[in-house]
C-alpha cells in the first residue's frame, strides 16, 4: 500500500523508486532485466497546497541504478566522451534508451503498454500514456505550444498517444493516404499548412544532454563497439541527422503484420498466432502464457506495438490512476538513493514550463532529488542539489500543484465525458498560439470520407478491444458480472474488422460472444449471486449517445460555436478554465443500454448464440479456399430432412444394422481418424476454431430441443437434436481424438433423442402437428447446415432421428438411443467417471424396456380377445410373450444393476400380468363347453405369483415405495383369487378330488385376503373391501355347499358350519361398510337365511326350530339397510325421470342398480320370509304348552306382517319402489323393540 509522508522520500529509508531494483523481487511482467519495484508514496504540501501521488513501477528493463558522476568544473561537454553512443555493462541492454538517444515516442506507444499490462485496462486504471504526454497536458494552460493527441477509449480507460499532424502530412504528400484529414486541417485549422523543420539549437542542445549524460556514467568510460541501430536506435537526431527515420514509426493506413495478413487460402492456414478464443471455454485453467499467444508476431515493430519504454509505471496522482511509460535516467549518489539529473544553461532561468517538467517527472518515477548540472556554452559550472517538493517554489518558476491537480481532473472529465465510443478514434487538438482545445472524431470523419482503414488507429484498437474481452473471460471466478462488458468490447472489436481481412480474429470474436450466453445454466439468469444486467461501473455502452452537456456552467456548450466548428465533438473555449477546480464535471454516465441482453427464454438465448456461431462459421469457411471441389450449395435452399414412414423404415431388423455401423464409426473416432472434405488443415486456426464453433452449435441445438422437450413440442425438439447431432456428427469427422466431455455430451444427446422418441410413440394422436414443427427450417440453420456438410455427409445419427409413424419403429429407435449411450460410456470407460449420467441412461433403457414389453403384451393380448373361442394359442401370440418377456427381462437387469427396486418391482409386476395373460390365452382355448381349470392355466397362475412376490421381495417394506407396494399386493391378491375363482367355478374334477380342490380353494382364498388390505386408508379401499367380502361370501357358499352335500364325519360337518357361519358374518359386515353393494349385501344375508333353514331341517324338536326361525326373521329384519340403499336409488332415479336436465348427474348415481338383480333377490326375499313367518305362526300356535306374552305379541306381528306380505305379493300392479317400501315397513314391524331403525350397522 502507498503511505503518506512529508516529503517525496521522507527520511534517507525511504527507498525510492530506483532502490527497489535491486531487492530481488519477482517480476509483474515476463521479460529479461526487468524488476518490480517497491510502492512508496509522497505527499506534497507546497504553499498550503495538499497532493497526493503513489507511484508502483510495474516493470523496468533497467539495472540497479550506478552513482552518478560528479563532472569537475570547466568540462567541455561539446566534446564526445570515450564511451559515447556505446553499449555500458552498468546500464545494461537498455542503456541508450535510459541516456535519451532513442527515437522519439511512437504514435502507438500507449497500444503496447495496455497489451502488456492489460488486466488494468478497462478497468482499474483511467489513463494510459507516455510520460511525455501526461506532462504536455497539464502544462496546456501555461504554454502557447500546440498539442495534437489521439485519444482512444477502451472501458473506463483512455489511452492517449501522440498525433504527429506534420509527419501524417508528410507520408500524405508522398502516398497520397490521409488525404482527407490533410484538406481538412487545412479548411478548419491552417490554411497555409507547411512542414516546419526543426532549428540547429534544438539538435546542439540534444547532443550536449547525451554526452552530460555518459560523461556522468561513473566508470572508466571503456566502451564497448557500437551496436546495430536497428537494436538499439541510438543514431538518430542526436547524430545530427533528420527526423526522416521517425517516419518509420508511423504505419501505412492499412500495412497488416504477416501474422493477421491472411491469406484466405489454405496454405496460410498453419500460422495460429491466435489462440485465446476457442481455448476460453476449456483451456482456461492452463497458464495464461499458453492461453494467451500475442495477436502479433514479427510484424509488431512495424506497427508501433511495441512496449518501448525502459519502465512502466502505476502512477495514482490524487484520484487519477495512470499507467505511464518513462525513459527518464535515474542515477544514485545524492542525499536519496534516487536522482534524476538535469543539464541547465546558466544563462535561461528556470520557466514555470521546465519547473512542471522537472516536477512531473520525479513525481512520475518517485525520485526525492533533482540534481542540476548548469553550463556555460558547454563549458560545466557547478551543481545544485533541489529536493522534488522544493522544485514548485524555485525562483522564476513558481506554481501551484493545486492548480496542476485541479487541470488533470478538468482534463480527465472533459475527455471522459466527449469521448464515449469504443472503437473511435478521437483527435485533441489546440494550435500553437491558441487558447481553445477542440475535440474531434475522426472515425466519423474518416468514415464520411473514404474507408474506415485509412485510419492507422483501427487495427490497434480493434486488437486492443478483443485482448481486454478475452482477459476478462480468462478470470473464471468474477467474469460473469462482467458479461456485458465483454459483449460490449467484442461487438465495438467486431465493428471495426472486415471479414476479407481479419477472419480469425472475427470467427474467435464471434465465438467468444457465444461463450458469454450459459447454455448449461438455464435457470441462472435472474440469480441475484451477480448482476448481469447491473447498471454497475464495470459495464459501459456499446452505443452511447453524447449526452448534453449538465454543467451549471456551460463549460462545453456548442451552441455557439462558429459554423465553422460544427465538425467538433466538444471545444474548451479558453484554456484558463482547466485551472478552475472541477470546472468540468464528467457527466459520462453509465447506462442500462450496455448491460447484457436480458434473454426472455431459453429459445431466444440459444438463437444469439447461433448467429454468432454462424457468423463464425462463415468467417472460418471464407478463410479455406477449396469451395471450388465441393458441390454448389445454395444456402438459401432449404436441406431436406427425412421423414420416414412404415412403408419404408425397415423396422427394427434394419435399425440394428445402422446401429451397429454407428458404433463401429464411433470405435474409429477413437483411433483417431479423421477427415475433412473442404480440406481444411488438422492443427490450423480454421481447425481449431471450427471444431469449437459446431460444438457450441451442437450444444445450442441440445438446450433449444431440451426446451421444446418441456413445451411438449416433440417435432421441433427432434428437428433440433437431429440438428445437435449432425453438428456432432461433424465434430467427429474433423476431431482426431473425442475429449471424455465430447463424449460425454454425445450421451446426453442421445438420451434426449431416446426421450423424444418416446414421447412421440406416447402421442401418436398429434403426428401431424409433429411433422409439421419438424420439417420447418429457419434460413440461420439452413446455412449452419451448408457449413457443416463442407465437412461431412451428416448422416451417422439419421438412424435416430427419423420422424417414423410406426409405434414399434419407434420405440425401437428410442431404446436403440440409450444403448448407444451406454455404448459409449462403457467402450470409453466414462462409467465410472460419471456416475450419475450411467445410472440415468440404465433407467431409461429400463424404461423403454418396460414400454416395449407393455407394447407386445397389449398386441398379445389384442390378438387374444379377437381369436376365435376354440382356437388354439396361435405362434403370433407365442411370439408376442417371447418378445414381451425378453424386454421386462433386461429392464429388471438393467434397475437391478442400478440398485432401483421400486422401479425393478414395477417390472416384475408387469411380467406378472403377462403370466396372466398367457394364463387366459390358455382358458379360452378350452371353451366353455365342459370347461375345467387347465394345468397350463394354473402353471402361469403360479408364475405370475413367482413374479409378483419377487416383486414384493425386491422392495422389502412398504416404506420404501408405498404406491408401488400397494399396488404388487392387490395385483397378487387379484391373482390368487382368480385362481381361486377359476378353480371354483370350473372345478378339475377330472384330475382332482373335491376335497383336495375345495383345500386348494381355501388356501387360494385365504392369501388372497392375506394380500388384500381392508384397513389401511385409500383411494383402493373399497376395491380391497368390496375383495374380501366376496372372498368370505364365496368361501362361505363353499363350506354351506360341502355341508349339504356332506355326508358321515360329523366334526367335520361341524367344521364347516362354524366356517360357513363365520365366513357369512364376516362378508356381511365387510358389505355393510360400502354404500354401493345392496343387491351384494342382499345375497349374503338370503343365503344365510337359507342356511338357517338347512340347519332347521335337521332339527327335531319344536323349540330348536322355534329358536332357529326366529334367528332366520331377525337375520331378515336386518337386511333394512340394503333395501335403504335401494329405496335411496329408486327415488333418485323417479326423480330423474321428472327432471331430464339434471339427467346426467342421477344417472351417475343410479348407474351401479342391476333393476333385474333386484327384483329377483326381491321376489326371493318375499318368498323366504312368507315361509319363515307361516312357519313361525305354525310353531307357535300348535305348542301345546302356554305361551307367554312375548311369544304372543310376536304371533301377533307375525300374523300382521304375513297378511300385509300375502295381499303385497297378490298384487301385482306396485312398482319396485312401492315394493320396496312395503318391505321396510314390513321389516320395520318386524324388528324387536328397543333395536334402532336402521336395522343392523
Amino acid at each position: 500500500m502507498c503511505k503518506e509522508g512529508n516529503g517525496a522520500g521522507e527520511g534517507s529509508g525511504a527507498p525510492g523508486a530506483a532502490e527497489g531494483a535491486g531487492k530481488g523481487l519477482s517480476l509483474e511482467k515476463g521479460g529479461s532485466g526487468g524488476t518490480l519495484w517497491l510502492c512508496t508514496g509522497s505527499v506534497l504540501f507546497l504553499g498550503g497546497n495538499e497532493v497526493k501521488s503513489c507511484a508502483v513501477v510495474k516493470y523496468s528493463s533497467a539495472p540497479p541504478q550506478a552513482a552518478f558522476a560528479r563532472l569537475q568544473e570547466k568540462t567541455d561537454l561539446k566534446l564526445p566522451p570515450a564511451n559515447w553512443l556505446r553499449e555500458s555493462a552498468k546500464l545494461g541492454p537498455a542503456g541508450t534508451t535510459i541516456l535519451g538517444n532513442s527515437k522519439k515516442s511512437k504514435p502507438f506507444s500507449s497500444f503496447g503498454m495496455a497489451y502488456d499490462f492489460i488486466d488494468s485496462v478497462g478497468n482499474d486504471v483511467d489513463v494510459v500514456s507516455d510520460s511525455e504526454n501526461i506532462k504536455k497536458l497539464l502544462k496546456i494552460p501555461y504554454s502557447k505550444s500546440h498539442v495534437s493527441m489521439a485519444v482512444h477509449r477502451i472501458g473506463r480507460t483512455l489511452l492517449l498517444d501522440e498525433l504527429d499532424i506534420q509527419e501524417l502530412f508528410m507520408r500524405s504528400s508522398q502516398t497520397g493516404d490521409w488525404t482527407w484529414l490533410k484538406e481538412f486541417y487545412q479548411r478548419l485549422i491552417d490554411q497555409k499548412w507547411q512542414r516546419k523543420k526543426k532549428s540547429k539549437e534544438h539538435w546542439y542542445q540534444k547532443a550536449i544532454l547525451s554526452k552530460f549524460l555518459y560523461y556522468s556514467i561513473n566508470g572508466d568510460g571503456a566502451a564497448q563497439p557500437v551496436p546495430s541501430t536497428s537494436k538499439q536506435h541510438q543514431e538518430g537526431p542526436v547524430a545530427g541527422e533528420s527526423d526522416e527515420a521517425g517516419r518509420a514509426s508511423w504505419p501505412a493506413p492499412f500495412e497488416m503484420p504477416s501474422s493477421l495478413s491472411e491469406d484466405p487460402g489454405a496454405s496460410n492456414q498453419g500460422n495460429v498466432p491466435l489462440e485465446p478464443s476457442y481455448l476460453v471455454g476449456h483451456v482456461a485453467s492452463a497458464p495464461r502464457e499458453q492461453n494467451l499467444s500475442p495477436l502479433f508476431n514479427d510484424g509488431e515493430s512495424s506497427q508501433g506495438l511495441k512496449n518501448d519504454f525502459v519502465r512502466n509505471i502505476l502512477w495514482t496522482f490524487e484520484d487519477i490512476h495512470m499507467l505511464v511509460g518513462s525513459n527518464m535516467p535515474i542515477f544514485g549518489g545524492g542525499r536519496y538513493p534516487a536522482v534524476s539529473l538535469r543539464l541547465r544553461d546558466n544563462n535561461k532561468p528556470i520557466n514555470v514550463l521546465t519547473g512542471i517538467d522537472y516536477w512531473l517527472d520525479n513525481l512520475i518515477c518517485n525520485v526525492p532529488e533533482l540534481v542540476m548540472c548548469f553550463h556555460v556554452n558547454g563549458i560545466v559550472q557547478k551543481y545544485e542539489m533541489i529536493k522534488t517538493e522544493d522544485i514548485p517554489n524555485l525562483e522564476n518558476s513558481n506554481f501551484s500543484t493545486k492548480v496542476i491537480k485541479d487541470i488533470a481532473q478538468n482534463i480527465l472529465s472533459f475527455l471522459k465525458s466527449n469521448c464515449t465510443k469504443e472503437g473511435h478514434t478521437y483527435w485533441l487538438f489546440k494550435a500553437s498560439g491558441s487558447d481553445i482545445v477542440k475535440l474531434y472524431d475522426l472515425t466519423t470523419l474518416c468514415e464520411e470520407t473514404e474507408d474506415k482503414y485509412q485510419n492507422p488507429f483501427t487495427m490497434p484498437v480493434a486488437i486492443l478491444l478483443y485482448k481486454v474481452a478475452c482477459n476478462m473471460m480468462l478470470k473464471k471466478n468474477q467474469n460473469k458480472k462482467h458479461y456485458g462488458t465483454i459483449r460490449t468490447l467484442l461487438l465495438n472489436c467486431l465493428k471495426l474488422l472486415d471479414n476479407g481481412r481479419h477472419p480469425q480474429i472475427i470467427a474467435s470474436a464471434n465465438y467468444m460472444l457465444s461463450e458469454l450466453f450459459q447454455l448449461d445454466e438455464p435457470k441462472k439468469e435472474d440469480s441475484a449471486d451477480f448482476p448481469i444486467n447491473g447498471n454497475s461501473d464495470e459495464s459501459y455502452s456499446e452505443e452511447e449517445e453524447e449526452m448534453p452537456d449538465s454543467d451549471e456552467n456551460g463549460s462545453y456548450s456548442n451552441s455557439s460555436d462558429p459554423p465553422d466548428d460544427n465538425k467538433a465533438v466538444a471545444i474548451i473555449k479558453s484554456v484558463g478554465e482547466l485551472s478552475v477546480p472541477e470546472k468540468y464535471k464528467s457527466v459520462h454516465r453509465i447506462r442500462p443500454s450496455c448491460a447484457f441482453p436480458v434473454c426472455h427464454g431459453t429459445e431466444e438465448r440459444c438463437r444469439l448464440v447461433l448467429n454468432h456461431v454462424l457468423e463464425g462459421l462463415k468467417s472460418v469457411d471464407s478463410s479455406v479456399k477449396k469451395e471450388g471441389d465441393l458441390p454448389a450449395a445454395d444456402p438459401s435452399t432449404p436441406i431436406p430432412l427425412k421423414y420416414e414412414d412404415e412403408s419404408t423404415s425397415g423396422g427394427p431388423e434394419s435399425l440394428e444394422k445402422q446401429m451397429a455401423l454407428f458404433l463401429d464409426k464411433m470405435g474409429s473416432f477413437q483411433k483417431g481418424k479423421h477427415s475433412s472434405q473442404s480440406g481444411m488443415i488438422p492443427g490450423s486456426w480454421q481447425y481449431k476454431m471450427k471444431l469449437q464453433l459446431i460444438l457450441k452449435s451442437s450444444r445450442a441445438y441440445y438446450v433449444l430441443s431440451d426446451a421444446a422437450m418441456i413445451l411438449q413440442k416433440y417435432g421441433r425438439a427432434l428437428r433440433y437434436i437431429k440438428l445437435a447431432l449432425q453438428c456432432h456428427d461433424t465434430y467427429c469427422c474433423l476431431c482426431g481424438s473425442m475429449l471424455p466431455e465430447v463424449l460425454v455430451f454425445l450421451c446426453q444427446c442421445l438420451t434426449l433423442c431416446g426421450d423424444i422418441q418416446l414421447m412421440l410413440a406416447q402421442n401418436a394422436n398429434n403426428r401431424a402437428a409433429y411433422l409439421e414443427e419438424y420439417n420447418y427450417q429457419t434460413k440461420e440453420d439452413q446455412e449452419i447446415l451448408h457449413s457443416l456438410h463442407r465437412e461431412s455427409r451428416c448422416q451417422v445419427f439419421a438412424w435416430a432421428t427419423d420422424l417414423s409413424t410406426d409405434l414399434e419403429y419407434q420405440l425401437s429407435v428410442s431404446c436403440k438411443c440409450y444403448e448407444a449411450a451406454y455404448e459409449i460410456l462403457l467402450f470409453s470407460n466414462l462409467k465410472s467417471q460419471n456416475p450419475e449420467q450411467h445410472i440415468q441412461v440404465l433407467k431409461r433403457m429400463g424404461n423403454i424396456r418396460n414400454e416395449i414389453g407393455v407394447f407386445y403384451m397389449n398386441q398379445a393380448a389384442a390378438v387374444q380377445t379377437e381369436r376365435v373361442v376354440s382356437k388354439n394359442v396361435s405362434t403370433t401370440e407365442q411370439q408376442l410373450w417371447k418378445k414381451s418377456f425378453s424386454c421386462f427381462e433386461e429392464g429388471i437387469q438393467n434397475f437391478e444393476s442400478i440398485d432401483d427396486a421400486t422401479n425393478a418391482a414395477l417390472l416384475l409386476c408387469n411380467t406378472g400380468r403377462l403370466m396372466r395373460i398367457c394364463a387366459q390365452a390358455h382358458c379360452a382355448a378350452e371353451g366353455d363347453f365342459k370347461r375345467e381349470f387347465s394345468p397350463e392355466e394354473a402353471l402361469y397362475y403360479n408364475k405370475a405369483i413367482d413374479y409378483y412376490l419377487k416383486a414384493l421381495r425386491s422392495l422389502g417394506k412398504r416404506d420404501v415405495h408405498p404406491a408401488v407396494w400397494d399396488s404388487v399386493n392387490w395385483e397378487l391378491s387379484t391373482t390368487y383369487f382368480t385362481m381361486a375363482t377359476l378353480q371354483q367355478d370350473y372345478a378339475p374334477l377330472s384330475r382332482k378330488a373335491q376335497e383336495q380342490i375345495e383345500k386348494e380353494v381355501s388356501e387360494a382364498m385365504m392369501k388372497s385376503l392375506k394380500y388384500c388390505d381392508v384397513d389401511t386408508v385409500s383411494e383402493r379401499q373399497p376395491l380391497c373391501q368390496y375383495r374380501a367380502a366376496t372372498i368370505h361370501h364365496r368361501l362361505a357358499s363353499m363350506y354351506h355347499s360341502c355341508l349339504r352335500n356332506q355326508v358321515g364325519d360329523e366334526h367335520l360337518r361341524k367344521q364347516h358350519r362354524v366356517l360357513a357361519d363365520l365366513h357369512y358374518s364376516k362378508a356381511v359386515r365387510l358389505f355393510q361398510l360400502l354404500k354401493d353393494a345392496p343387491c351384494e349385501l342382499l345375497r349374503v344375508q338370503l343365503e344365510r337365511v337359507a342356511f338357517a333353514e338347512f340347519q332347521m331341517a335337521s332339527q327335531n324338536s319344536s323349540a330348536g326350530k322355534l329358536k332357529t326361525l326366529s334367528g332366520a326373521l331377525d337375520i331378515m329384519t336386518k337386511t333394512k339397510g340394503a333395501f335403504q340403499l335401494i329405496r335411496k336409488e329408486l327415488v333418485a332415479e323417479t326423480e330423474q325421470d321428472k327432471s331430464p336436465a339434471e339427467s346426467m348427474s342421477v344417472n351417475d348415481s343410479s348407474a351401479g342398480l342391476n333393476k333385474e338383480e333386484v327384483l329377483k333377490l326381491l321376489g326371493i326375499f318375499e318368498s323366504r320370509m312368507s315361509f319363515l313367518l307361516l312357519q313361525s305362526i305354525k310353531l307357535l300356535t300348535s305348542s301345546k304348552k302356554k305361551i307367554g306374552s312375548e311369544e304372543e305379541a310376536a304371533l301377533r306381528t307375525n300374523k300382521q306382517v304375513y297378511s300385509l306380505l300375502l295381499r303385497a305379493t297378490a298384487n301385482k300392479g306396485l312398482s319396485l319402489l312401492e315394493r320396496t317400501e312395503l318391505l321396510l315397513s314390513l321389516l320395520e314391524q318386524l324388528a324387536p323393540r328397543g333395536q334402532g331403525s336402521p336395522g343392523l350397522q
